[in-house]
């Protein structure tokens, strides 16, 4: 798996405590994002994160390149309906001299359960290039590719998206792959908006675990806000 940040609203946290400003302002926001003091940037931060009053987290959003992830992935991925996204089409593009894979670990680990794996997309991938020589075209030859192939992906999420994507999926209940993404795009968003990411991730690391019977009963260390 390879996450890549291609790029993202300059300056996130001054956007966003601009366009909450500017409901109570005198001025426009041109001037409020060119004039507000660091520290009452910081302010308007903790009011917001701390109200629940997410809306103006909708004003900066991240955009990623996901390579190397199955379509079992991003099959998930798309669930998340305010996100936007762009994938390899396996109608468009024919895999002639391969398909690419994602084994999973539990699968991996056990020599006979890896090489049933292997045989079983093997087999798949070899019935789908004879479909392609036969003329049959690869919107219809894609009916055999398995969940385990490789896609790549781009994906924008405005904050707010992405503050309920990493509640979501950075749980240990989460499926692993898309954990593992989802941690990746954190580390990336993060330094970017610290004060904003600070305790993003399962709900555990800001109170009370929400999965209730569910839960792992191995929650992560709380963050505290200032």
């Amino acid at each position: 798996m390879h996450v890549e940040l291609l790029y993202h609203t300059p300056n996130p946290e001054r956007a966003i405590a601009t366009a909450a400003r500017l409901c109570y302002a005198p001025v426009g926001a041109s001037e409020l994002m060119e004039t507000m003091p660091e520290d009452r940037v910081k302010s308007v931060l903790s009011t917001i994160m701390k109200s629940g009053h997410f809306s103006t987290l909708e004003h900066a959003s991240y955009t990623f390149a996901v390579d190397g992830v199955s379509r079992a992935l991003t099959h998930q991925l798309v669930r998340h309906r305010l996100a936007s996204f762009n994938q390899q089409s396996q109608r468009y593009v024919k895999f002639k001299n391969g398909v690419d894979v994602v084994k999973p670990q539990s699968i991996a680990q056990s020599e006979e359960a890896s090489a049933l794996f292997d045989q079983a997309i093997q087999s798949a991938v070899e019935a789908y290039q004879k479909l392609l020589e036969a003329g049959v075209p690869a919107e219809d030859a894609r009916y055999l590719l398995p969940n385990a192939a490789e896609s790549k992906i781009v994906i924008t999420m405005n904050v707010r998206e992405l503050l309920h994507f990493f509640e979501l999926r950075c749980c240990n209940r989460a499926q692993w792959e898309i954990r593992e993404l989802a941690w990746n795009m954190l580390e990336l968003v993060r330094p970017t908006a610290p004060f904003v990411f600070m305790d993003a991730g399962p709900s555990c690391v800001r109170g009370a675990c929400t999965e209730g019977k569910m839960t792992c009963g191995n929650p992560y260390p709380k963050v505290v806000r200032d």
